[in-house]
């Protein structure tokens, strides 16, 4: 979630963002297979995915981020490198493209192995239907929220509570966002391939994907407006 280290060398971040990505993938779709097989209840089901999403989530940020930055996210990249482009040792297009393509594998590795965890054959697709003008304006809602967090963060200076900030709005947005607070395009196309509590059928990826990056835009058009264009000089990018 913090800022990219620039002084490592690239293949190393974008091995950690491979990792990180698919070990969150992995504890979502895992989480949501444990859930369903211990309730029937689905109202527990989400509350056992949410806790275990979201502190997964905030053990892997503090965990990368000194390494990679701990993006684990698509939409996190691209903002921050739209928001750093014009400073000094930002993200370049290079750098960008490398992460996202890191963070779609790592994805896809996750979800598998989740299934593969619990005896089940990977590489299905979901068959969970996710659609409805309702679910996409959630979904873009989450990811707003999220860039507005990350990124608010860091202009204030106060990047190093990314993973507890980040966590806890994460476990909050799939409780209050219609569409579960997916909130990662990676994550999403990794949650294709589980036909489970936590999938999401391939239909429904387009629309759920452009929700996301209208979220993006929308979260990073506020941090600027809120708290300036720019991070100031020597501050750090977050997710």
């Amino acid at each position: 979630m913090r800022g990219t280290r620039k002084a490592l060398p690239l293949p190393r971040r974008a091995a950690a963002e491979l990792v990180g990505t698919g070990a969150l993938v992995a504890v979502i779709v895992g989480s949501g297979i444990q859930a369903t097989g211990l309730s029937q209840d689905v109202g527990v089901r989400l509350l056992a995915n949410s806790l275990a999403s979201a502190i997964g989530l905030g053990l892997l940020i503090a965990l990368f981020a000194p390494v990679s930055g701990a993006h684990l996210n698509p939409v996190v990249t691209l903002s921050a490198w739209w928001t750093g482009r014009r400073t000094p040792g930002a993200l370049n297009g290079r750098e960008v493209s490398l992460y996202i393509g890191a963070q779609l594998a790592g994805a896809v590795a996750g979800a598998l192995l989740a299934e593969a965890m619990y005896g089940r054959a990977p590489g299905g697709w979901s068959t969970l239907t996710r659609s409805g003008g309702h679910l996409l304006l959630g979904e873009t809602v989450a990811t707003a929220g999220l860039v507005l967090l990350v990124q608010g963060l860091d202009r204030i200076g106060r990047a190093r509570l990314a993973p507890l900030a980040v966590a806890a709005y994460i476990a909050a947005a799939i409780w209050f966002t219609s569409s579960g607070s997916f909130a990662n395009p990676a994550a999403t196309v990794g949650r294709s391939l589980t036909d489970s509590f936590t999938g999401i059928a391939p239909a429904s990826l387009p629309g759920f994907i452009a929700a996301q990056f209208l979220g993006g835009l929308l979260g990073a058009g506020l941090a600027a407006l809120l708290y300036g264009g720019r991070p100031p000089a020597g501050s750090h990018v977050p997710q």
